[in-house]
Formats: C-alpha cells, structure tokens, sequence
C-alpha cells in the first residue's frame, strides 16, 4: 500500500485502510509475528515491508497479546500537560481540541495542532455504548417523516435548495418521496397531503423530529405544536408527536429510508427539472422500493406487507387540507407585486394598496378582499417579471389618453379655437391623438396667437387638420418676411409665463355704477 509512513497517528483510518485491516490474511499474520519476535523490526518498517498499514501490524500483534502502544511520535511534549488536560475534560467533557490546544499552547507546549488533536482523541471521555430494543409496530399504527436536503437546484437565476420530503409507513415500510424547493410550512404540509393520498389512508401516529415546522417550542415535556401543523392533525385525525431531543434513533425507520433514497434512487440520477425527478421517485416507490423485502417479515416485500396494511389505515376526509402559501404584500406605483423573487402584474388600478397573495405550486393568485384581480403562473426564477398582456396593455392605454386629455387642455387654453377643429376631425375621423400632438408643435413653435389665427382661417376654408394650419402660419408669417422660427425647449415655469390670460369683462363695473344713481349725483 502506498504512502505509508511511521508518523500517521494511531487510530485513524480511512476507508481503504479500514478494509484492508479486515482483509489481511492469515500469512500475512504470520509474517508480522516473525519478524517482530525474530528479527526484532520495529512496526513501521514491517509494515513498509510488507506493503500494509501500520495499524495492521499493532492489531496483529494486539491480538498475540502485545499491547498496542502505538507509534506515535512527540508523546513526550504531551505528557507535561496530560494531567491538565484530564482535569479539564472532567469538568468540560465536550471542550473543543482547538480550545484545549489553546490553553496548552499558553502554557508552552511546543507541537502542532494536528498532532495534538490525535493525541487528545485517546484521552477524550467516550459515552459508553448504548443498547436498544427493536421496537414492532402494528400496522397501521404509525408512520414517520422527515426532511432530507439533497444539494441545490439552479433554475434561470435561482439557486434554491433541493429538499425531499419522506414518509414511511412503521410497519409495511413502504415510502413516499417528493422533492420540494424548500422546507417551508406549505410544501410540508403538501408533502403530508400527498403521502396520505398515495397510501390511501393516514397511520393513527405520525412521529416528527424536532423541526420548526412541527414543534415552535419544547420545555421537558411540555410542547408548543405549531398551530397550522395541529390544524392538519385534526383535519385528518392523526396524533403529532415529536422524538425526543438528540434522539434521532426513535424515528430510525425514516433516516435508514433516506439513506436507502440516497444510494439506491438518487445517486447518479439524471433529470431535466423538478416535475420529471418527482415523476421518477413516484415510479421508483412503486417499483424498486416496494419490491425489496420487508424488514418485519423477510417472507414478504413492501408491496405485500402495504396490502395487509392499507385497509388498516384510516380514511381519509372528503376534502384534503388547503395548503396555498398566503402573503400579504405591498404594491408600490408601478402595477406589480413581489412575491418569491419575481414579480407578477396587476391591474393599475391597484397600485399602492395592500393585497393579499395566494400560491399554490404552480399558479399565483392576487386577491383584493375577496376579488381575485390576477391570476399568474408560478415562477421560481430570481428577479423574472410574470405579466398578463391585458393589464399592461390598459396601463398604456390610460396613459395615452391621460397625454391626450393633457394636451386638447393646453391648446383650448391657449387657442380656443382649436376645439372647434378637433370636433371637426372628429366627426371625419380623424387621429385626434396625432392631430393635437401636431397643432401643440405648432404652439411651441409660433406662439399662441398665431395659432389662434391659423387654426380660424383653416376653418375658414373647411379643412380641419394641423397641415393647414401649418400652411396659414407658414403663409403669415411670409407676408411679414420673418424668418423662420426656430424650435426652443424652455423649462416649465418659462412656459408657464407666456401662458395667455383672458381680460375680465368690464362691463360688469357698469352695472355696479347703475345700481346706485345717488352716488352718481354726489
């Protein structure tokens, strides 16, 4: 075996090494006992000899009753501090070797860090063994889930996690897998859906882990459920109960099925997104993972034992648990909401309100109270815009006749007139849009009262289109050998300066004066 050398510690071993301690054979065994005992080499050198580990050689000769000292070198910088070393580990069994090379280190030990944590590890405290009992299930009577993560999913922009939700029945062990883009209440809540609907029934007991999604709060054994994971349990009249903490042992069936779903399903398996890995795992739990044999009763498969199972079960409601994600959001100026990295649009006539988002896996719903004014969708990109044609097509639309209006304001006040030619070309159907963006060029360019006089003698004539009003300002303004006017933007406040101001009637200080003659007199 090669890269052996004398200074690897003791006790640690990869997994080659671990085999090739199985695998020795009885020759070789032989052969370390002889040139240990005849030839007196030292451990290292028998087991570059002999091309093995050096483990191998201090097991061997362990076991011919030699005791296993080790090879390990720089013991004696260690042995100065041992004794502080103990008291601390007796106080503080679960210290950090970085901490306690911390605390050597300060008083002059002299080795590294790797070696120092290799040599610690033989003197570190080790909880003794633990037995348990196999435990038996009636059928029926439990089922347990979990979550797994199994690496990231990107998609478009979006990096989000790959986690599959797993349930497995205690007893026939047969197991649900799904995969979600996260952990969140709604997908386990769909997962628990799901599982119930594929197994045709619900156990009376289902066992969770510690999560957040089931238990918000755990003092001993008083426990806070979360309330929409308690609404579940009395909607399809299971028991949720939690392991205990640090006893991820009490649901072993759950963590072998995830590491069964790991080697046998996952590993080297080819999709092309979300919807055709779900479609391979719902195959594969019908086939591969019901045809293995079932732990309870070797005679049987999974198959078999579920069949004796199901009618076991209890019935499911008429009507599964809704679990659409629900989320009030803001909407700012612009006709969007933003819900899950991306943004879906609205009617504009909703912007700055607060509405109230609804998503299940595959479609978002905006709702105002109770009116569903978008319907959208999902996406799981990372800053995509979601649009309905008709809602940006209407903002358009409004914004085009907001110019509009504007702009027939502006020419009534300037040139009165202007209103009679646009009821004219109106009525001839004509672009009023084009027709008014025209006659305020013309405004801009040759000032109000000229304006006001060429639109009078286009209608005059009995063409009411800003060509002809062009033609009279251009023929006007011949006659008076003016040059052409030059096109200048002013800002809005110079504008508003040269904006023309109707006179008051004075006629009416007339009546005032006739309303008291006496006055006149004096």
């Amino acid at each position: 075996m090669d890269g052996l050398c004398e200074d690897t510690p003791a006790g640690v071993l990869a997994r080659d090494d671990e085999e090739a301690i199985m695998a020795v054979d009885l020759e070789t065994e032989a052969k370390i006992l002889r040139l240990h005992h005849a030839e007196k080499w030292r451990k290292g050198t028998i087991a570059r000899h002999l091309a093995i580990h050096h483990c191998v050689v201090e097991r061997v000769l362990r076991q011919a009753g030699l005791p296993g000292t080790g090879t390990v070198r720089g013991s004696p910088m260690f042995e100065p501090y041992l004794a502080l070393i103990l008291q601390t580990l007796e106080k503080y069994p679960t210290l950090t070797a970085s901490r306690l090379y911390g605390m050597v280190r300060e008083r002059g030990y002299p080795g590294g860090p790797d070696h120092f944590r290799h040599l610690l590890a033989r003197h570190r405290p080790r909880r003794p063994a633990e037995a348990y009992l196999r435990l038996r299930t009636l059928p029926g009577e439990q089922c347990q889930c979990d979550w797994a993560h199994f690496s990231h999913l990107t998609i478009g922009r979006a990096r989000r996690p790959l986690m599959a939700f797993v349930m497995v029945l205690s007893y026939s062990r047969r197991i649900y897998l799904r995969f979600f883009l996260n952990a969140r209440m709604e997908n386990f809540l769909r997962g628990h859906i799901g599982a119930f609907d594929a197994f045709g029934g619900c156990s009376r007991v289902v066992l969770y882990d510690n999560l957040k999604s089931a238990v918000l709060e755990r003092q001993g054994q008083a426990i806070r459920f979360h309330p929409t994971l308690v609404a579940l349990a009395g909607h399809y009249r299971f028991e949720a109960r939690p392991v205990a903490i640090c006893r991820g042992n009490e649901k072993g069936r759950v963590e072998r099925a995830i590491r069964y779903i790991r080697g046998a399903f996952f590993a080297a398996r080819q999709f092309r997104d979300l919807a055709d890995l779900n479609a391979q795992a719902a195959a594969w739990c019908d086939g591969q993972a019901s045809d293995r044999p079932c732990p309870e009763d070797q005679a049987l498969s999974v198959r078999d034992a579920f069949l004796r199972e199901r009618p076991l079960l209890l019935p499911l409601p008429a009507h599964a648990f809704p679990s659409d994600e629900r989320v009030e959001v803001s909407v700012g100026k612009t006709p969007y909401v933003r819900f899950d990295l991306n943004d879906y649009t609205i009617p504009h006539t909703h912007v700055q309100r607060t509405l109230t988002v609804h998503a299940s896996e595959d479609t978002v719903r905006v709702l105002d109270g109770a009116e569903v004014i978008s319907c959208l969708a999902r996406s799981y990109d990372k800053g995509a815009q979601i649009e309905t044609p008709a809602h940006i097509e209407q903002l358009v639309e409004h914004k085009r006749e907001a110019r509009h209006h504007r702009g027939i304001g502006r020419l009534a006040k300037a040139a009165p007139a202007s209103v009679e030619l646009l009821e004219q070309a109106a009525k001839r159907s004509g672009n009023l849009g084009t027709i008014t963006a025209g006659l305020l060029r013309l405004l801009e360019r040759f000032g109000a009262a000229e304006l006001q006089a060429a639109i009078l003698e286009a209608l005059e004539r009995g063409v009411p289109h800003p060509t002809a009003v062009r033609l009279a300002l251009e023929r006007r303004r011949e006659q008076r050998n003016q040059p052409p006017p030059v096109a200048m933007l002013l800002p809005e406040h110079v504008v508003a300066r040269d904006a023309p101001v109707r006179t008051h009637n004075l006629g009416s200080y007339d009546e005032l004066s006739k309303e008291h003659p006496d006055d006149e007199q004096t």
